[in-house]
């Protein structure tokens, strides 16, 4: 059974970071396309970041330069670094791995930042 599971998330005031992680089992991560989204109440979903299977990466503009999504492969492990955190950086977040039609979701993980 495939289960993808986000920790590190937290309250936060602005200014500060948080380390979010996602970890597999029942996959090899490093095999997979790895993206984060977040999303807020009354919101869609947001792209926030792609981590592409050579170690590639991209970022919604408005996080480009605060965060940095990497791999820890030793622990079948994918990071977000969020750094300089904004109130408008809350939400939950997920990540989602690919693999041409298979897509897997992590369940979530709430960051709140307070201004």
């Amino acid at each position: 059974q495939v289960q993808l599971m986000e920790s590190g998330g937290g309250s936060v005031q602005a200014g500060g970071s948080l380390r979010l992680s996602c970890a597999a089992s029942g996959i090899i991560f490093s095999t997979y396309v790895v993206m984060w989204y977040r999303q807020t109440p009354g919101k869609q979903r947001e792209w926030v970041a792609t981590l592409s299977l050579g170690g590639n990466t991209d970022y919604v503009d408005s996080v480009k330069g605060r965060f940095t999504t990497s791999r820890d492969n030793a622990r079948n492990t994918v990071h977000l670094q969020m750094n300089s955190l904004k109130s408008e950086d809350t939400g939950n977040y997920y990540c989602r791995a690919i693999q041409g039609v298979r897509i897997y979701w992590g369940q979530g993980t709430q960051v709140t930042v307070s201004s």
